[in-house]
């Protein structure tokens, strides 16, 4: 008797027995948890505990600090690292003062320190107890504006006004400078006092300040203004 279709070996063959299909579903499983198991290793291990130095010091104790910005004492309790542009900013409570670059770059930090301008970003607040200190807010006199201040608005010597205050501070001391006798690097013969303040002269001592909205020519205008009213 001839066998049926259903009865045909390659048939047979071609349908996987239960063994195998078990084996196969096994091996499958076995690959997914191995997979898997890198993940949940990853998830599960503990956090790395950050290396402590074994000599790292300790933070250095604020201290009372007694500063006279703009003529007022002022008793500051901070820490010695603590800049004159952070003390005058966020505990003296005068903003006036710019923090720019935080560098020594840009000039809208400059103040005065008896009577020279200086980068507040670039000292220590600790280190000018004793000395006077002048900001922006202390350049007007008698709830009036200082000649430069007042040159400054009449050339309209500014248009963001964040470098401003520095601008300003420079400028005085620039004044100052000039009447007594000190050369710059654009002077003629540094061994004898500058003839003019010629503006070749101001765009050079005022150099340290960047405006950058580049107000520049009002910036010199104004500053020989200020030098001619004061002559």
């Amino acid at each position: 008797m001839s066998p049926t279709p259903h009865d045909s070996p390659a048939d047979a063959s071609s349908e996987p027995t239960e063994p195998a299909r078990r084996r196969f579903l096994q091996s499958a499983a076995a690959a997914a948890a191995l997979g898997a198991a890198p993940h949940l290793r990853a998830q599960n291990a503990p956090k790395p505990t950050p290396a402590v130095e074994p000599d790292t010091p300790a933070p250095a104790p604020a201290q009372p600090v007694r500063l006279t910005i703009n003529g007022r004492e002022y008793a500051l309790h901070i820490e010695p690292r603590v800049t004159l542009l952070d003390a005058l900013r966020d505990y003296a409570g005068l903003t006036g003062t710019k923090k720019g670059c935080d560098r020594g770059q840009c000039g809208a930090c400059t103040v005065l320190v008896e009577g020279r301008r200086i980068n507040a970003c670039l000292t220590l607040a600790i280190m000018h107890e004793g000395q006077r200190i002048t900001t922006v807010e202390g350049l007007a006199s008698a709830n009036a504006a200082s000649p430069i201040q007042r040159a400054f608005i009449e050339r309209d010597a500014l248009q963001c006004g964040f470098c401003t205050p520095g601008q300003l501070c420079s400028a005085t001391a620039c004044l100052t400078e000039f009447s007594a006798g000190t050369a710059s690097a654009v002077t003629a013969d540094v061994r004898m006092r500058p003839p003019a303040l010629s503006d070749a002269e101001i765009r050079e001592r005022m150099s340290g300040n960047i405006c950058r909205c580049g107000a520049y020519a009002n910036i010199v205008a104004a500053v020989r203004d200020a030098h001619s009213a004061s002559a």
